[in-house]
């Protein structure tokens, strides 16, 4: 969520392609609509501009939202369970283990004042209703527009029904109307020469009328008036409309006008592009010529280019990975795959897109691991994430179109392989935690000793090591050093006897550390695997700080790091933090620091937040030492918020406690008295354990001394108020303070301005969303209405030029008010 920091502008949208013609009246009013109400539902049948028009409001009201507007689009969605997890996804909220994604996701929208747009619910329309509920709920200063074939039906949605373009009327020949004149942009902009002659007129009347203003339709009706003229193209649709007669009476006129056009843009193709369309629905999200040819036949090509000649697939655009990628649109993806279980194809297609899926992932991963092509590949599964998912739930007998077929088999491979291969993404992402029940499940789906059970219990193994479950990790390491055996050299054997040999350590098996140790280097070694020989000489670096032996240790990290010289992935990120610990503990902080700032660089760099955190902490420790405020302030202000974003709770404790040592020695000592007393409290009540830093200077250990000069030099009575204003404060609240307190000067902050402009009753308003209480919580405790709250903060807002609750948050804490 690093878009984010920015205030204001769109996030996610595509680029527009096309003028936006007419609507000018839907925009006005369902812009309008979001100044009363925060959840506006534009509803109304399949093609008739939903999408478009959301997102166009949405760059319209964007300056009212200091964190901008938000879209998320939810077709490709094939399970109602995965939408928090998706919507979490696209505002980059990780997972956190243990956490529902709608908790994590609300508590982070708690804190921003924006505007998320939820595209295509009709679906998932119960999944979605569900979340909206609890966000609009939990987080006072977000506002959703949806779109949908039918309402969320949640308390207080505005529903907007969006109605077809406006026709010309009974007098009108041609001009006048939206219809016309949508019809009249795209037919000029596939025939520049393409002009409504008065000849012309009254049959483009009537093509528009007898599409009933859909502008879906309307756009693949503009599409082949080039090669077809606008009287043929009124012939072939008026026959094409009499397949309608013998089909769902009951549905809606304008459904029937669309799904004819539709029907009539298909049997236009060939018999090689309908093959070619059929197969491509079967894409989820964005997908590359090669993708295409992978699910399709080679030699595809031709074919998919003139599907986006005939509007049936978007112009391709650059996805996150620089690959020119290719969309369906959701209705058309849908008409598509009924052709598609019509033909009896879905299932050999299935098939192929996981293949194709499987490859993406293996040559991605290898690319990682190579650490010569890592953004690259990162890149190219962030581009193909929604592929990834679809296939992993159609691999593992999830998919909801086929769970009840009993008749279908899955390759029990896919799925274990697939996880193993995609496990180093998740760890960059910091999605690794998240993923620990599918990694399971795939790990129950391989064969036992397999290659894919292997790889999948050594990354179960690293994420409970991660979660500080090292019986857990030592279970699923051993399980896989005693599954390989005595089978030779192995890859996988040398990186988890590295991965048990660092569990031992932290479990105080020094003794058996080391064997494990020197064992997984001597494997890396005897079958020249450089990765693993790096990872095995790091970790037996730290086996030896910790026994004691600093020069040693420094040795054996540094050996590591000369392999892993010039290479950018993560084992060399790892390596490095290795080498950053034990240099720090050997006194050389100059070289810590040389090693620590190219990791983070690298890290941040490929979007590893998995390093960046464990780096970063080595950073405010190195900046501490040496007496940089200014940038431990920097460097812990980012941690912070890192730890925000993602949820990361324990982390934001540990942040905290930075924060009370970096205020004691700048002096701050009050603040500093608040921010532990916070901690200590918080400690209790969150259930962590008290964070210490044993890498500061000597004499500060677990704060006390520190605590106790902060305490003489304000002397009882202030000490006590300092202590009493931390207690009071809950983590957000004390996250808030902390953010403030690390912002561009570490001196404290000047009394707000805007203050006394308040009145009694505002001020109270302040300081109770200062304490992270919801409006419906404030109403309750002045007993006013939500309503009346809302208005109160609005007009707070006005005053103070505080738009977010978090704004508000620290206006409060400048001001003493908490």
């Amino acid at each position: 969520m690093a878009g984010m920091a920015a205030a204001g502008g769109v996030h996610g949208f595509p680029a527009v392609l096309t003028s936006f013609v007419g609507r000018a009246g839907p925009v006005r009013e369902v812009a309008g609509l979001l100044g009363e109400c925060r959840l506006v539902m534009v509803t109304g049948p399949g093609g008739v501009g939903k999408t478009r028009l959301a997102g166009e409001v949405a760059r319209q009201v964007a300056g009212r939202f200091a964190d901008g507007v938000w879209l998320v689009e939810l077709a490709p969605v094939g399970d109602p369970a995965l939408v928090p997890a998706v919507v979490a996804a696209a505002l980059g909220v990780r997972e956190q283990p243990g956490v529902p994604a709608a908790e994590a996701l609300a508590g982070v929208l708690a804190r921003l004042q924006l505007l998320l747009v939820l595209d295509n619910c009709e679906h998932v329309i119960g999944a979605a209703a569900e979340l909206c509920g609890g966000l609009l709920a939990a987080a006072d200063d977000v506002q959703v527009v949806a779109t949908s074939r039918e309402p969320l039906r949640v308390a207080g949605e505005a529903v907007y029904r969006l109605e077809p373009l406006t026709l010309p009327g009974p007098d009108e020949r041609a001009g006048g109307s939206e219809a016309v004149a949508l019809f009249t942009d795209r037919a000029r902009r596939a025939g520049a020469r393409f002009a409504v002659e008065e000849q012309a007129a009254p049959a483009v009347a009537r093509l528009v009328a007898r599409l009933d203003g859909m502008p879906l339709a309307i756009e693949l009706a503009a599409a082949r008036v080039e090669a077809l003229g606008v009287a043929p193209l009124l012939d072939r649709i008026d026959d094409r409309f009499t397949l309608l007669e013998a089909g769902d009476r009951l549905a809606a006129g304008r459904q029937r006008s669309l799904a004819a056009a539709v029907e009539w843009s298909y049997r236009l193709l060939d018999e090689r592009e309908r093959r070619v369309f059929r197969a491509v629905s079967v894409f989820p999200g964005p997908f590359t010529l090669e993708g295409a040819e992978a699910v399709a036949g080679a030699g595809s090509g031709p074919a998919v280019l003139h599907l986006v000649d005939c509007s049936l697939l978007v112009p391709p655009r650059a996805g996150p990975d620089g690959r020119s990628r290719y969309v369906m649109l959701e209705t058309l993806r849908a008409y598509g795959a009924g052709l598609l279980a019509g033909a009896g194809e879905g299932d050999a297609v299935a098939a192929a897109l996981a293949g194709y899926a499987l490859r993406v992932a293996e040559d991605a991963m290898a690319g990682l691991t190579a650490g010569t092509g890592e953004v690259a590949a990162a890149r190219w599964l962030d581009a193909e994430d929604a592929t990834m998912r679809q296939v992993l739930d159609w691999a593992m007998g999830h998919d909801a179109a086929v769970e009840h077929d009993a008749a279908l088999v899955h390759d029990a491979a896919v799925a274990p392989r697939l996880a193993a291969a995609l496990a180093w993404w998740w760890q960059l992402r910091g999605r690794l935690a998240g993923q620990v029940p599918l990694l399971r499940a795939t790990v129950d789906h391989a064969a036992a000793g397999s290659d894919a059970w292997c790889i999948g219990h050594t990354w179960l193994g690293q994420a409970s090591l991660d979660s500080a479950d090292p019986a857990g990790a030592l279970r699923h390491f051993t399980a896989v050093r005693d599954a390989i055996g005595d089978r030779g050299p192995s890859p996988l054997l040398a990186r988890c006897l590295s991965g048990r040999s660092a569990t031992l350590l932290g479990m105080g098996r020094i003794a058996e550390a080391i064997d494990d140790a020197r064992r997984s280097l001597a494997l890396a070694r005897d079958g020249d695997y450089p990765v693993a020989e790096a990872l095995a000489l790091a970790v037996l670096g730290l086996v030896a700080c910790v026994a004691g032996d600093r020069a040693g240790a420094v040795q054996l990290a540094r050996q590591a790091e000369q392999i892993t010289a010039g290479r950018h992935g993560p084992t060399a990120r790892v390596c490095g933090h290795i080498l950053t610990t034990v240099l720090i503990a050997a006194d050389d902080l100059a070289a810590a620091e040389r090693v620590c700032a190219a990791g983070l660089a690298g890290a941040r760099d490929a979007g590893d937040l998995w390093s960046l955190g464990n780096l970063l902490e080595k950073m405010v420790v190195l900046d501490l030492n040496a007496g940089r405020y200014q940038d431990a302030a920097a460097h812990l202000r980012e941690g912070l918020q890192t730890a925000l974003r993602t949820g990361a709770r324990a982390r934001q404790l540990d942040d905290l406690d930075c924060c009370g040592y970096l205020c004691a020695m700048t002096g701050r000592c009050a603040e500093a008295v608040t921010v532990w007393a916070a901690v200590v409290v918080l400690q209790g009540r969150e259930g962590f354990s008290v964070p210490s830093h044993p890498d500061l200077p000597e004499g500060w250990f677990q704060r006390q001394e520190p605590l106790r000069e902060a305490r003489r030099a304000l002397g009882p009575d202030r000490a006590r108020a300092a202590g009493e204003r931390g207690k009071a404060m809950s983590l957000a609240t004390a996250a808030e303070y902390a953010l403030m307190l690390t912002a561009a000067s570490p001196q404290p902050p000047a009394a707000a301005p805007g203050t006394e402009a308040l009145s009694p009753r505002e001020r109270e308003l302040v300081t109770l969303v200062a304490r992270g209480h919801t409006d419906a919580q404030i109403a309750g405790q002045l007993y006013i209405s939500a309503r009346t709250v809302s208005s109160h903060l609005d007009r707070i807002r006005d005053k103070t030029g505080c738009r977010r609750r978090a704004d508000l948050t620290r206006f409060a804490l400048s001001a003493g008010l908490v």
